[in-house]
């Protein structure tokens, strides 16, 4: 294992210490390198002038777009492709992000033999690097699966063919089976196929089944095909889980006893892991009257999961937890995510706790975190909480659990709450209503019902303290000037808002365009138009202004939030950056030996590039596999109609969401009438060339369901309402245009679908820039 590079004395280093550096740490940009060396001002003009010089002599070179590394060297870990097969059959790979002058280096096999299946040339891998007489051997961890010529798809079997039919709606690549490999698969299975290159160039294309992975017609099948689609690692491997089963319970040593702190846990009522506890407290200080005590305490992940062990490199390769209706694919074994990190009710647990005072107008005046050993005393849900405050006059109630600690517990927590409210509302994060659906499954698997995911009180209470517990994670380590990954979300682009602006201006709503972006001037916008006929659509398009929340070492604030400051902090268990900002503290307050190393803090841009980029994937996985649900869940009702709302206009269609389900479908622009419709991206309508009337975002329809494919989650819908008539304020039409556009008739795609489309729904809806900045209301696994 490579020891990470020595905290190095500060100053600017001479040529050899800084190749020393860069060779030890792999690889590390201007900033970091910088950090390292603790250089400030003109010596971090000088630093960047020996970089250049030692380029120019060859012996520095580019590693991705802002890395260096010297030059020959390569990393002690990195993803490689195979891009080379010598004679006697020894593969060789190059550095994903390599130099130009970086070597090639002999692929040989990890000496477990648990790598899995051999790669071959085109594969990437992931490998460790070293060096070998005069060249480089690469040892293989695991290969990876990029999906570049990979097809995940259906058997359809015919007297005279087998073809894979892929379920990716966007995919056009049907590939043709031999009859070698066909015989032993069945009509509806679900395969892994790779393209096999042929000898001409056009015509249909040959598949090598790789894998079969199941049924489509099996009830979990939805997210086996959105795990394999997007990649999403699956299990661990044998040294993974042993390293999990060897830890040791905690105990108080290095540690600050906090069993009598009476912490609590409010999670889903269906939760198996817990890894925040809360607790609230009159401040007795007679300088706060009437101020309170807040606690979170959180677990400690990281003294479990130590840099550079089997658990932290897959843990860091997943990123994240990932959530579906019928599983979960933890970053963790379920030896600490189920047991030893989740805070269960009467047991002894490591965490990381912060405690936090508040005045009586919710300002928050001090924090200090502490590495303690703590118990949970009850273990509730939000619906059991939120029951036991509304009281049997609010349809509530308490029961064995919440009765005998209302006084103590609840109730304090609660007026914790309304009191860090008042800073809350002084701060004004941006109010948009976001409403979400929840997928119940039915004990074979299949899917019960499809209902709307309360908001509750009790969700915003862990919500508001859990964004307090981030931000003291975050000014702390500013303070003690630790490096660290943040949570940021930047404002919206001019060119957004002035998108925004041009569409207001369709609703009579003044906006104007010079003024900045605030959180205040949005939720002004939102209270103006909450309880009139444009409120679901102004609420749609402003949601679709923001910008996306990623990680990043360099902060710029969260703009959602409206915080100057945010870090990730209180979910370890289920994601790597808070993993890191744990590491941080411990490093930062001295609460231990396993905090954030040298290595760690050259590499936190890759770190949060890599986060930010697992996220994503997680994401487009779950949306996936809950349209897939959908649709299976729609099947059976082919034909009936639906009450909707008109959540996304192109000019190949328009795409309903249905009241009921929350389900996304579309309306082929080539159904909706005798004439040609263009996409007006100002008003976001598609407006008749010839009439003028128009199909306008955020309008209420009435809709039947034509097409509902499960496999590929694609929904089609034909519309039943008519159309807003011709804007009186509008030019007259333009007729006679319609052959110029790029794609023939009418410019807009507005002809008939092509020959050969084989799934409803094509494209996928829009998302917009969902911020994830704690807008909606909180559960487990939420990303704000």
């Amino acid at each position: 294992m490579t020891k990470p590079p020595r905290r190095a004395p500060a100053g600017l280093p001479d040529p050899d210490t800084l190749l020393a550096f860069l060779r030890e740490a792999g690889s590390a940009e201007k900033t970091d390198i910088a950090r390292h060396f603790g250089l400030k001002g003109d010596e971090r003009r000088m630093l960047r002038e020996m970089i250049r010089t030692l380029e120019a002599e060859g012996k520095l070179g580019k590693r991705g777009r802002k890395g260096f590394s010297p030059v020959g060297d390569l990393p002690p870990v990195g993803v490689a492709d195979v891009v080379e097969r010598d004679i006697d059959g020894d593969l060789f790979v190059r550095l994903v992000e390599a130099a130009e002058d970086a070597p090639r280096a002999l692929l040989i096999p990890d000496n477990g033999g648990k790598t899995g299946p051999a790669p071959g040339l085109g594969d990437r891998v992931l490998v460790k690097f070293a060096r070998a007489g005069d060249g480089w051997e690469a040892r293989l961890i695991k290969k990876l699966d990029t999906g570049t010529n990979r097809v995940l798809g259906v058997i359809r079997k015919s007297n005279r063919e087998c073809r894979v039919e892929p379920v990716d709606r966007r995919s056009k690549d049907v590939l043709f089976v031999p009859p070698a490999q066909a015989a032993d698969l069945k009509d509806g299975d679900l395969v892994l196929a790779a393209i096999e290159k042929g000898e001409n160039r056009y015509g249909p294309k040959r598949g090598k089944i790789l894998e079969t992975i199941g049924r489509e017609d099996d009830p979990r099948a939805a997210s086996l095909i959105a795990i394999h689609a997007h990649g999403v690692p699956t299990g661990f491997s044998e040294a993974v889980e042993q390293e999990a089963e060897d830890q040791e319970l905690p105990s108080l040593k290095g540690r600050e006893d906090l069993r009598q702190v009476p912490f609590v846990t409010i999670d889903p009522a269906d939760a198996r892991d817990h890894d925040d506890a809360v607790y609230a407290e009159r401040d007795t200080d007679p300088k706060n009257a009437d101020g309170w005590i807040v606690w979170v305490a959180i677990a400690d992940v990281a003294a479990y999961v130590r840099p550079g062990t089997a658990l932290d490199r897959e843990a860091r390769a997943k990123g994240n937890s990932t959530y579906f209706p019928d599983r979960v694919e933890p970053m963790l074994p379920e030896r600490l995510s189920n047991g030893l990190c989740s805070l269960k009710e009467g047991e002894n647990r490591a965490c990381l706790a912060v405690r936090m005072v508040f005045d009586k107008d919710g300002r928050k005046t001090g924090h200090k975190f502490l590495r303690g050993l703590m118990r949970s005393h009850a273990k509730l849900s939000y619906e059991q909480a939120q029951a036991a405050i509304d009281g049997p006059e609010n349809g509530g109630g308490t029961d064995d659990t919440t009765g005998p600690i209302m006084e103590a517990i609840l109730y304090p927590l609660w007026n914790a709450y309304r009191t860090l409210l008042k800073g809350r509302l002084k701060r004004s994060p941006l109010a948009i209503d976001s409403p979400e659906r929840r997928i119940l499954m039915a004990p074979d698997g299949g899917i019960a019902a499809i209902v709307p995911r309360k908001s509750l009180e009790a969700h915003r209470l862990i919500e508001e303290m859990m964004i307090q517990a981030n931000v003291c994670a975050a000014e702390t380590l500013e303070q003690k000037k630790t490096p660290l990954i943040f949570r940021i979300h930047d404002a919206p682009s001019q060119e957004k808002l002035f998108n925004l602006a041009d569409f207001l201006q369709t609703l009579a709503m003044p906006w104007a365009k010079g003024e900045p972006a605030t959180t205040k001037r949005f939720n002004k916008l939102l209270d103006q138009t909450r309880d009139t006929p444009h409120a679901e659509v102004v609420n749609e398009v402003v949601l679709r202004s923001q910008m996306q929340a990623i990680y990043s070492p360099e902060n710029v604030g969260h703009f959602g939030l409206n915080l100057d400051r945010y870090a990730h902090f209180t979910s370890p268990i289920r994601r790597y950056s808070d993993l890191i900002v744990h590491r941080g503290l411990i490093r930062a307050l001295k609460l231990g030996s396993d905090g954030l190393t040298d290595r760690e803090i050259a590499e936190l841009s890759t770190i949060a590039e890599q986060v930010t980029a697992t996220e994503r994937r997680s994401m487009a996985a779950e949306r996936d596999a809950m349209d897939r649900y959908v649709a299976a869940f729609l099947e059976d009702r082919v034909g009936a109609t639906f009450p909707g709302r008109i959540t996304g206009v192109t000019r190949f269609g328009l795409f309903v969401r249905l009241a009921e389900t929350g389900a996304d479908g579309l309306v082929p622009v080539s159904s909706l009438g005798g004439e040609y419709f263009h996409h007006d991206d100002k008003a976001h309508a598609l407006v008749g060339e010839r009439s003028g009337q128009r199909w306008l975002l955020g309008r209420s329809v009435e809709v039947k369901l034509v097409e509902a494919t499960p496999v590929t989650g694609g929904l089609l819908f034909e519309m039943l309402s008519d159309p807003d008539p011709r804007d009186p304020n509008a030019p007259a039409p333009r007729l006679g245009l319609r052959g110029r556009g790029p794609m023939g008739r009418g410019g807009d795609g507005n002809g008939p679908p092509k020959r050969g489309s084989k799934r409803p729904g094509g494209p996928k809806p829009p998302s917009g820039g969902r911020p994830s900045g704690g807008l909606k209301g909180v559960r487990k696994g939420k990303r704000r």
